[in-house]
């Protein structure tokens, strides 16, 4: 696949701003949202139950939040004339917290770089050994219930509100920490170009196994041919891909 990284994007002065021709894509950005809105709602009140257990099951574990909150950084819409503006923005994202409470993120930053560089000997060295998954998994600082939450994809339940709340959508590339998208080469911020979401291309598709060229390639990929029907796909195949748990970490 061909790197099609600035295509139909347009940078102003801002950096932090990026154009896009509007076209046909009103009707999409719509019903996107009213399917955002009427699925993460029915979601949060059948996997209630579900949310629930996981909750009892960290505080039994690891006293402490149930809930993780952490910074992200996401895409805002703006509408101009022709273009549609997608600005950089911030935002708490929930999580299931999976990890021990207080740890110090050091040893997750020095993954990232080394992941975004391609740096495998660097990765090699933090996991302690070659896993071919492009998460650090053998982190020091996970709970043994978060290993499974996180290996199940059950620790991003809680985005469902974000998605409610209009952060996310269900579908579109996944939210980025603030310390990552300063390691980021100029064409990966075209994955910035849309709103971020809770699966996608990249996960249905490669989900860790790929290196960071190729899923941000799949995450820019996902954005020049967005869908309701490429959408839909992805929707329908991402629970069969957390069950197989191909990829997962």
């Amino acid at each position: 696949m061909q790197n099609k990284t600035h295509l139909d994007l347009v940078f102003n002065d801002d950096p932090k701003t990026i154009h896009l021709m509007a076209k046909d894509r009103i009707f999409y950005y719509f019903v996107k949202r009213l399917m955002d809105i009427v699925i993460s709602m029915t979601l949060l009140v059948i996997l209630l139950p579900l949310m629930l257990l996981i909750a009892i099951a960290i505080l039994l574990y690891s006293p402490g939040p149930v809930f993780f909150v952490q910074e992200r950084v996401g895409s805002k819409r703006l509408y101009q004339g022709r273009y549609i503006k997608w600005r950089e923005v911030t935002f708490p994202c929930y999580k299931f917290r999976t990890m021990h409470v207080n740890t110090d993120s050091t040893i997750h930053q020095e993954f990232v770089q080394a992941l975004i560089e391609n740096d495998q000997e660097k990765m090699m060295e933090l996991q302690g050994e070659e896993t071919g998954v492009g998460k650090l998994i053998k982190d020091p600082r996970i709970t043994r219930p978060g290993k499974l939450l996180r290996k199940l994809s059950l620790d991003e339940l809680p985005q469902l509100l974000n998605v409610l709340r209009g952060d996310m959508s269900l579908v579109g590339p996944r939210p980025a920490i603030p310390y990552e998208i300063k390691m980021y080469k100029p064409w990966h911020m075209g994955r910035l170009q849309a709103q971020p979401g809770i699966t996608g291309l990249q996960q249905v598709t490669a989900r860790s196994a790929a290196d960071f060229d190729e899923q941000t390639r799949l995450d820019i990929e996902y954005i020049n041919n967005q869908s309701l029907w490429l959408d839909l796909q992805i929707a329908l195949r991402t629970p069969f891909v957390i069950i197989s748990t191909k990829g997962a970490h």
